[in-house]
């Protein structure tokens, strides 16, 4: 497997002085030549018809020499099949007219991935889709190594992208690393799975990020209901362990002021009580007791 080489042509300013020159030698010559004809100076005509025809065939050659390239751009240089090098500095330039030049952009390129429907670690069914930075590093992987870099770029992508969602649960504990929870490090497991899928085409990968993550159409209904019931668990747990602090606290003033003389059967009433007070979701109607728990 080859690598790029660098090629450094001639300055196209100066190799249009050089044509020019070429031109005013072409332009003198057929002005001999009229002027041999005039004279019926034969010898010297045909001599300068020979020298006439030789500058006009070069002069019309090394037109196709010259070429500009832009910023971030590159010129990939083939003679008669075989790979002479890549000219990638910006200017007006001229090379051996008979290169073929193809153009190979060096700028970054974005791809906006599709939405793709794949299993997470455990089977749950995703959609996920992800936003690639991309930038050609080598002009001769990308130009012979595959057939169209671009169309590779965006098939291993894809494919990178399942491989990483199926690398990993939706959801999981702490201390597990999920898609929903551990975007930083999904990315940099796609990153690293892009650069070695798209090294062989010269891609440089700088930057991997998803940019769309959720449950599939067919459980998210279910996934939220589940969601939902372990908010809800996780709340009253919370309000449990509140009240029944409020309510260890009450009573523990309670006794060291010695408001009340509570026996085990009315702290039992007071901790139900206050339990129900506190837990609830509704507003709670006091109800008067003007007896006594016994009979």
């Amino acid at each position: 497997m080859s690598n790029e080489k660098q090629l450094h042509p001639v300055p196209g300013w100066l190799a249009l002085l050089l044509c020019f020159g070429l031109w005013g030698w072409f332009w003198k010559t057929f002005t001999a030549l009229f002027q041999a004809g005039q004279t019926e100076h034969l010898n010297s005509a045909g001599n300068q018809g020979i020298l006439l025809i030789i500058l006009g065939i070069a002069g019309v050659l090394v037109l196709p020499g010259f070429f500009v390239n832009q910023p971030n751009m590159s010129r990939v240089m083939v003679l008669f099949g075989r790979y002479a090098g890549t000219a990638r500095r910006d200017g007006f330039f001229w090379s051996n007219p008979f290169y073929s030049k193809q153009a190979v952009s060096l700028r970054a390129v974005t791809l906006n991935g599709e939405r793709l429907k794949v299993n997470d670690l455990v089977g749950n069914p995703v959609e996920i889709a992800a936003i690639i930075i991309w930038q050609v590093e080598d002009t001769y992987k990308a130009s012979f190594e595959v057939e169209n870099y671009y169309q590779f770029v965006a098939l291993q992508s894809e494919t990178a992208l399942r491989h990483s969602a199926g690398s990993y649960p939706y959801d999981a504990d702490e201390g597990q690393v999920s898609l929903m929870r551990n975007t930083d490090e999904v990315a940099e497991h796609l990153l690293a799975e892009l650069q070695d899928r798209l090294k062989r085409a010269g891609i440089r990968v700088l930057e991997a990020r998803l940019s769309h993550l959720a449950y599939a159409q067919e459980i998210a209904g279910v996934m939220l209901r589940k969601q939902q019931a372990a908010a809800i668990i996780a709340a009253r747990q919370r309000i449990v362990d509140g009240a029944v602090g409020m309510v260890e606290m009450a009573l523990e003033h309670l006794a060291a002021k010695k408001i009340v003389d509570l026996d085990p059967e009315r702290k039992a009433a007071m901790v139900s009580n206050l339990m129900v007070v506190l837990c609830s979701e509704s507003a709670v109607q006091p109800v008067l007791n003007a007896g006594t728990l016994y009979p």
